[in-house]
């Protein structure tokens, strides 16, 4: 694996990290429409750069 394709792996997998802790960190705290938004967007960017990476 290059070294190009290893940091887009381990940034996608950093993205969908940030992403579930922003919506585990909402739900604990009790609600928030930021959190409910920005965890998924978060997410989805993650698994979207990967599946971009997986056609490359």
């Amino acid at each position: 694996m290059s070294l190009y394709r290893l940091s887009i792996t381990l940034t996608s997998l950093a993205l969908i990290g940030v992403g579930v802790a922003i919506v585990t960190r909402t739900v604990i705290v009790g609600g928030g429409l930021v959190g409910y938004l920005l965890g998924p967007l978060f997410v989805a960017a993650g698994l979207g750069r990967l599946l971009l990476l997986r056609h490359r």
